[in-house]
């Protein structure tokens, strides 16, 4: 069974492929140009070797601005930025949030951590998951926040992941801070439309080890 991708792995993976890929764009643009390699080493202050390797993706150490000065003598301008790709890696703080959830269920119910979107490509994960069989099977996600700091793309984040993985409710775990109780008054509106169940009922059945009546937000 293949196993998933290590989110740092696949940065430098990542990494190398655009590294590749810029190198290639530099050679396409150089010669279209008609400049030789020591045309742009000689024009940026870098080496002829330097320049060769970055074209060929041998260059094991690669500078940002070198690389700018590379495309701008060739007429290009150089643009880097992230796109948002999965989940972050979650601290310390994190961790001890969903213990803190995990040490309020019965028994009986089942509890698994990092639990990936049911697409085959999709790099997003669920905090947790948990898991029972009263009356039937049911399952309950778990996303922890220890910081809201920008509730809008709270909400998005959250509507995108329920309209992918829709089966079972959703408990949005919130660290009890006074700046994460203000972020969740002035989201009231939204939240009572996406977690109309009661925080209260709902721990109430997880520690009996009964399926929660909905998704809701508990802050602890």
């Amino acid at each position: 069974m293949a196993t998933r991708e290590r989110p740092s792995d696949r940065g430098r993976r990542r990494a190398g492929e655009a590294i590749q890929r810029l190198g290639r764009e530099l050679r396409e643009a150089r010669v279209a140009s008609g400049l030789s390699l020591r045309d742009v080493a000689r024009a940026t202050g870098t080496s002829y070797a330097q320049v060769r390797r970055f074209e060929l993706g041998e260059l094991k150490v690669v500078n940002l601005r070198d690389v700018g000065a590379w495309y701008a003598v060739v007429g290009l301008d150089l643009a880097v930025r992230g796109y948002p790709a999965g989940d972050p890696l979650r601290d310390a703080g994190s961790q001890r949030l969903l213990e803190r959830l995990r040490a309020e269920l019965h028994p009986t119910l089942r509890w698994r951590t990092e639990i990936a979107l049911p697409l085959a490509t999709d790099l997003r994960a669920w905090d947790a998951e948990i898991r029972g069989l009263d009356p039937e099977p049911w399952r309950c996600r778990v996303e922890g926040e220890t910081n809201i700091s920008d509730g809008q793309a709270l909400e998005r984040r959250l509507s995108l992941k329920l309209r992918d993985d829709p089966a079972g409710h959703l408990i949005l775990l919130v660290s009890d801070t006074r700046a994460n109780r203000a972020a969740l008054a002035s989201l009231r509106a939204g939240l009572r439309e996406m977690f109309p169940a009661s925080a209260r009922d709902v721990l109430r059945a997880l520690r009996e080890g009964r399926e929660p009546s909905g998704n809701a937000v508990v802050v602890m």
